[in-house]
């Protein structure tokens, strides 16, 4: 993967933009500046906003949290991404993702066996990705499924998360030490 790109910055190099955005990420339910926002840290005035967006794409969607992790998932299998693999696929076991599921979409693999709503949920995000659009149909189950608002906001986990994790992909963000990375490339 080669060194990270854009590591942690000393506190006493941080402008008071930076400082201030440091602030709000570690007094909200993130607790701390680590995985993307480090990188992000450069740009305080994309931090900002970006993260309050994260935070209610994770927090308070209208999806609940089984399927916001689930298409978390998904995305980050999409961006090869190690860093928001790590740390989703944990809470998506815990939100009641079936490990079985896990597994499947670490693999590339469609997984066998899910609820209607995380086929629902998997099968929009593959389209939207591969297509950048999708049909009638997907559409209308996603709808059918989740409202409109629930459409809208499945379109932003897969837009936050995949821009997370091409600023992680291009920081080169690392693994915690000895962590090994969780999905083939």
């Amino acid at each position: 993967m080669g060194p990270d790109r854009l590591p942690p910055l000393p506190d006493s190099s941080l402008s008071p933009a930076q400082q201030a955005a440091a602030r709000e990420l570690a007094s909200g339910p993130r607790g701390a500046v680590f995985g993307p926002f480090i990188p992000l840290l450069r740009s305080p005035d994309l931090l900002s906003p970006l993260q309050k967006t994260g935070e209610y794409l994770r927090y308070k969607s209208a999806l609940p949290p089984r399927l916001s992790e689930f298409a978390i998932l998904v995305v980050a299998r999409r961006w090869n991404q190690q860093f928001e693999w790590h740390i989703h696929q944990p809470i998506a076991e815990s939100a009641g993702v079936p490990a079985a599921h896990v597994r499947a979409v670490a693999q590339g693999r469609r997984p066998e066996g899910m609820a209607r709503d995380e086929a629902v949920v998997h099968d929009f995000l593959q389209e939207l990705q591969n297509d950048r659009a999708v049909s009638d149909a997907t559409y209308a189950s996603a709808v059918e499924h989740f409202g409109e608002r629930g459409v809208v906001d499945l379109c932003g986990l897969c837009g936050y998360y995949a821009l997370l994790a091409m600023v992680l992909n291009v920081a080169r963000t690392p693994l915690p030490d000895g962590v090994p990375p969780p999905l083939e490339t």
